[in-house]
């Protein structure tokens, strides 16, 4: 696997300005971590244009969503640390 250049945590709406903000500063080398009310997007389809999508799972299930295709792998706690700890950087929108 190729090291994460910056990990970006999102858990804004996609209405939120952070969010776009968020996805104007995703580069080819980095990771998003969708968590809280980030993982709506994923209910709107939303398309991110990288490789390494992930969703926290206990955010996805309190709001009714799955992560679907191979896309957006799902995560639990101990996971999300775990990509804090490969990254370069990590940076919470």
């Amino acid at each position: 696997m190729n090291v994460i250049h910056t990990l970006h945590i999102l858990n804004k709406t996609p209405e939120h300005p952070r969010f776009r903000e968020c996805l104007g500063m995703l580069g080819p080398d980095d990771a998003l971590a969708l968590t809280e009310n980030g993982v709506l997007a994923l209910a709107g389809g939303q398309p991110f244009g990288l490789e390494r999508v992930y969703a926290l799972r206990t955010d996805l299930s309190a709001r009714g969503l799955s992560a679907t295709g191979a896309t957006v792998q799902p995560i639990d706690y101990p996971d999300l640390v775990e990509l804090t700890l490969e990254a370069k950087r990590v940076i919470s929108w």
